[in-house]
């Protein structure tokens, strides 16, 4: 079967590897789309230190299923069209024994501590798949895995219907989160530094938008907000400047949800904390929202495929990812046809 494999970072190829044989409790799935996600060019790049190398790349996966355990806890069968939950959780920690599965103390990421799905075939835990709505076009499908991202962010930030959400980052979470935050019924504010992906992000619908390298953010969410802040201030894009920046943007009594991944340690005023009180939250992964992240897709409460930038095949994958690491700009989300159905 045809993979997307990393030998070691800046190498990238279509293989081919053996099909692979469900162990106990596994699915056996022939996927037929798969996104190409940010991480997995930090894998390309060597940048995410998390990533050990030869690594098959791959975990934004729908797909078909081939074989199935009987007694899995979603009712799964075989032949149903499925999307995989990536993150392999122990069930035994104290995160997971409070249903916070994405902090599992031993958590591994498909595509990243083990093999991903950007492959022909994949097996996976029988009881991590989600049934895709009858309707739903793979390349939705494919896109549910970032949607939950941006979810299990506004999520962690208690969001609600009128409130304000300053959203730091007009990335595809970023973007996704904006999209998100007017679907609940707030109001979002992106602020980024790039123009073009600002005029996009009006171009989705994003209510407000904010050039922090030209205009005064603080003001102009001040403005906003008639003075409030922002209730919620999620920050997507992991520069130090910008997750500083949230103590400033938000209100008093707000909370801040931390998405992005800072490459070294942020300084921040306790002070400023405590004269606020504000709820700082991590944000990693997603725990248990792909039903919901389908149910968006599918109404159309959120259209992600607003933000895909094109579909390829497996054998244009690896060029694909050459080019999105040297050329990010021009991409947004791009899904990888692996199969037909």
């Amino acid at each position: 079967m045809k993979a997307i494999k990393l030998a070691e970072p800046w190498s990238v190829s279509c293989v081919e590897l053996e099909k692979p044989t469900p162990k106990p409790g596994e699915a056996l799935i022939r996927v037929i789309t798969a996104g190409i996600c940010g991480s997995d060019i930090g894998a390309f790049r060597g940048t995410n230190g998390l990533v050990s190398y030869p690594r098959v790349i791959g975990h934004e996966l729908a797909g078909i299923v081939e074989s199935i355990p009987e007694n899995n806890k979603n009712g799964i069968k075989v032949g149903d069209r499925v999307v995989v939950d990536p993150y392999l959780y122990c069930g035994h920690c104290y995160p997971c024994s409070i249903g916070r599965t994405n902090c599992c103390t031993d958590l591994k990421v498909l595509g990243v501590h083990v093999d991903g799905g950007m492959a022909e075939y994949y097996c996976h835990p029988a009881d991590m798949l989600i049934k895709i709505p009858d309707g739903m076009t793979w390349e939705q499908a494919a896109m549910a895995e970032p949607l939950t991202i941006s979810l299990h962010g506004i999520h962690r930030g208690g969001l609600k219907a009128g409130e304000y959400c300053a959203i730091i980052g007009a990335g595809p979470i970023g973007l996704v989160a904006g999209m998100v935050a007017q679907a609940y019924g707030a109001h979002a504010i992106l602020l980024d530094l790039v123009q073009e992906r600002l005029d996009f992000a009006k171009s989705l619908g994003i209510e407000h938008v904010i050039n922090s390298g030209k205009e005064d953010a603080v003001q102009r969410v001040a403005e906003i907000t008639g003075g409030m802040m922002a209730q919620q201030v999620m920050e997507c894009s992991g520069a130090n400047p910008a997750v500083r920046s949230t103590l400033d943007l938000v209100s008093n009594a707000g909370r801040i949800t931390l998405t992005g991944w800072p490459k070294k340690e942020t300084s921040l005023p306790t002070d400023v904390i405590t004269k606020k009180e504000v709820d700082i939250r991590g944000a990693r992964t997603s725990a248990g929202e792909f039903e919901e992240a389908l149910d968006l897709i599918f109404t159309k409460k959120v259209d992600m495929m607003k933000i895909l930038t094109k579909t390829v095949s497996m054998d244009e994958a690896p060029d694909t990812i050459i080019d999105i690491e040297k050329n990010p700009g021009s991409y947004m989300k791009v899904v990888v046809r692996v199969g037909e159905e």
